[in-house]
């Protein structure tokens, strides 16, 4: 049986489908979808915080990497914020009209206003008496260029505000004067302690520390079930106490910086208290870690 060809004109062939227009081109490879799940699932959630800091906006960064070492995690939580005191434009005028013996500064943000006005002034030779390192420590960057015209002079033995008026040294021949540019909130004890031993006091207030005025509630919510809040100044241990709703019944531990903040701490009725003998960052991450042991040993003990 003879077999019949059947020709077609060549314009009536099909065409082999293009790669571009293939289904293969289309199809996506078998871990795309995989890969887009995978990429869409949320990241773990962070660990719980262990401590609180509460020192202004920008101002925790240290205490932070120190306590990372440890691998503890901490939740940022200002409490208070500087603001300009009534005295601060004065500053930088009576530097230049005027001779002190000595220059009083009792904290690192009192460290930070005078810096601003002494370079105003056009940076006067100032002896500088500081309370402890961690306000030292703001005037070492300058002291690396300025220091034939800034000292840090003088520092208590033991860092509070009492025992450096109480040490402070004085001229025997001739009156000697201070110049203490303070907050707003600070107290009389400095000026006062001085005073009766014959200083003759110039006070300023350069500066003010005031509470926030808004902390979210779900910050709040992480921070009240904190083991442990470290403060660096009575104002913000009082604008923590603020914050506490009467409805709970927070006990938890407290570390402060140094013993004039553990002092107020303690006079509004808080209870697991912590302050290092040698304030400053290096004595504070110390007290802090025993303030984790001690109320992780308090935690256990309710829940046995």
């Amino acid at each position: 049986m003879a077999t019949t060809l059947l020709l077609l004109p060549p314009h009536a062939l099909p065409l082999p489908p293009s790669p571009s227009s293939s289904s293969f081109g289309k199809r996506r490879p078998p871990f795309a979808s995989l890969k887009l799940r995978a990429c869409s699932s949320p990241p773990p959630p962070p660990p719980e915080p262990k401590v609180v800091v509460t020192r202004e906006q920008g101002k925790n960064a240290k205490l932070i990497d120190a306590l990372a070492k440890h691998s503890i995690h901490c939740l940022e939580l200002p409490l208070i914020k500087h603001t300009q005191g009534p005295d601060a434009n004065r500053l930088p005028a009576l530097l230049n009209d005027a001779e002190f013996d000595w220059i009083v500064v009792t904290s690192p943000e009192a460290a930070a206003v005078f810096l601003e006005a002494w370079k105003a002034a056009g940076n006067p030779k100032v002896k500088i008496a500081v309370v402890g390192a961690g306000t030292a420590s703001i005037f070492n960057e300058v002291l690396q260029f300025n220091g034939q015209t800034l000292e840090v002079a003088f520092s208590p033995s033991k860092a509070t505000g009492k025992v450096l008026a109480s040490e402070l040294p004085k001229s025997t021949h001739k009156s000697c004067k201070v110049l203490y540019p303070a907050s707003v909130k600070a107290g009389n004890e400095i000026e006062g302690g001085l005073s009766d031993r014959g200083f003759e006091v110039t006070r300023l207030n350069t500066y003010n520390t005031v509470p926030v005025q808004e902390v979210h509630p779900v910050l709040l919510k992480q921070a009240l079930s904190a083991p442990v809040v470290a403060v660096a100044s009575p104002s913000a241990i009082r604008a923590w106490a603020n914050l506490i709703p009467e409805s709970e019944n927070w006990d938890n531990s407290v570390a402060c910086i140094g013993e004039t903040t553990a002092s107020a701490a303690k006079g509004i009725g808080l209870k697991n208290v912590y302050y290092p003998t040698n304030p400053g960052l290096e004595g504070w991450v110390e007290i802090i870690l025993e303030a984790l042991i001690a109320q992780d040993q308090i935690d256990k003990a309710l829940v046995s």
